[in-house]
C-alpha cells in the first residue's frame, strides 16, 4: 500500500488496541501504544532510502528483506524496546503485541497488490503479488478516514474500528472474487494460459491484465467485466546469445529480472552499439509501459550505459542512458 494508507492503519490499530483491557486502564501505554502502532505500519519501507543509492537497489530489495519473517520479529522487538526506553514503567508486552500486529498487517496487505513483497523469505524469495488491490486504494483511505473523523468527535474507538475493518474484509472478499471472474473468464478464452497478471486501478471496475500462455503474452484491459486485448507479443525465451549474457551481468538488468515474471525483450543494433531492452508488460500506462531495463553494448561487448526503473517517454529514458558529450 501508499504511505498514507499505511500511517492510517497505524491509527485504526492504536484506535483497536483500547479495546485491550490493559491499555486502556494505562494512559502512558496508549500513548506509547499510538506511536508503536504508527512507526511499526511504515517501518517495512524504510528500505525506501535504498533509492537514494540506485534504482537497480532499490528494485532488488524493496520489499525484499525488510518484508520477510525475520524482519517483522525485528521491526516489532525494535520499535517496541525503543520506546519502552523512554517510559520503562509500561507494560513491554503489551506495547510489543501491537507494534508488532501493525508491522505484519503492512506486510499482509501488501501481498494483494500487483507489486507484492518477498514475504515468505527466507523460505523462498518467490514475489508474492495476488493484484487485486490497488496500491492506494480510495475506498480503503476514505474508510480509513472515516473512522479516525469518528473517533475525533467522540465515537468508541475500540468499536469503531472493529466495524471499519469488518466492511474492509468484506471489501477484500468482494474484490478477490472481482479478481477470479476475470481469470475464469481469460482461462476460457485462453485455455493454454499459465498466468494471469491483474493490476487493479483506482477506478473500481477498471483492470489492467498481462496473460501468459505457452506461446504468446496479451497486453490488455477489463471493465465492467468486458474484456480487451490490446497488445499480443509472441513468447521467446532469452536465447544464449553473448550479447544477451553480458547483458544479464549488468547490475540494472539484473534487477529487474530479479523482480519481473511477465516480460518481453528485444535487441536492437546501430552504429556505435547495440541496445537490450527487457519491458515489463504488467504496467501498461497510456500506450506505453513504463516499466524498463535498457543495457547498451559497444562493439567490443563493453557496457557503456544501463538504466531500470519507470520512466513514461522515450526522450526520458534516452537522458538517462546519456553517455558523452551527446546521446550515443
Amino acid at each position: 500500500m501508499d504511505t498514507g494508507t499505511h500511517i492510517v492503519m497505524g491509527v485504526a490499530l492504536a484506535g483497536l488496541s483500547t479495546l485491550d483491557p490493559v491499555v486502556s486502564n494505562d494512559p502512558v501505554l496508549f500513548h506509547a501504544i499510538f506511536a508503536g502502532t504508527i512507526l511499526g505500519s511504515h517501518a517495512p519501507d524504510f528500505d525506501t532510502v535504498l533509492k537514494l543509492r540506485n534504482n537497480a537497489t532499490y528494485i532488488r530489495h524493496h520489499r525484499g528483506v525488510t518484508h520477510s519473517v525475520p524482519a517483522v520479529i525485528f521491526w516489532g522487538v525494535l520499535i517496541a524496546s525503543i520506546i519502552h526506553l523512554f517510559v520503562p514503567q509500561i507494560n513491554f508486552f503489551h506495547l510489543w503485541l501491537w507494534t508488532a500486529l501493525a508491522v505484519v498487517i503492512h506486510v499482509f496487505v501488501d501481498i494483494f497488490n500487483a507489486y507484492g513483497t518477498q514475504a515468505y523469505r527466507p523460505f523462498t524469495n518467490r514475489w508474492i503479488a495476488h493484484g487485486f488491490i490497488n496500491t492506494f486504494d480510495p475506498y480503503i483511505f476514505t474508510l480509513h478516514l472515516a473512522g479516525i473523523v469518528a473517533w475525533i468527535i467522540g465515537a468508541n474507538p475500540g468499536y469503531t474500528w472493529l466495524i471499519v475493518y469488518a466492511v474492509i474484509v468484506l471489501y477484500y472478499l468482494k474484490r478477490y472474487m472481482d479478481k477470479k471472474e476475470i481469470v475464469r473468464t481469460i482461462r476460457t478464452y485462453f485455455p493454454n494460459t499459465i498466468e494471469v497478471a491483474t493490476s487493479p486501478t483506482v477506478k473500481q471496475n477498471y483492470w489492467r491484465i498481462a496473460i501468459t500462455t505457452s506461446t504468446h503474452f496479451y497486453v490488455g484491459t477489463v471493465e465492467n467485466g468486458h474484456i480487451e486485448i490490446i497488445d499480443e507479443f509472441e513468447k521467446i525465451p532469452l536465447p544464449d546469445w553473448p550479447i544477451i549474457n553480458i547483458a544479464k551481468q549488468d547490475k540494472n538488468i539484473s534487477a529487474f529480472l530479479s523482480f519481473s515474471p511477465v516480460y518481453r525483450w528485444e535487441v536492437s543494433e546501430f552504429n556505435d552499439y547495440t541496445e537490450v531492452r527487457f519491458i515489463d508488460l504488467r504496467y501498461r500506462s497510456k500506450s506505453y509501459y513504463p516499466f524498463v531495463a535498457v543495457v547498451k553494448i559497444n562493439q567490443d561487448l563493453e557496457i557503456i550505459s544501463s538504466y531500470t526503473g519507470w520512466i513514461f517517454s522515450e526522450h526520458k529514458l534516452q537522458n538517462k542512458l546519456y553517455v558523452g558529450d551527446s546521446p550515443i
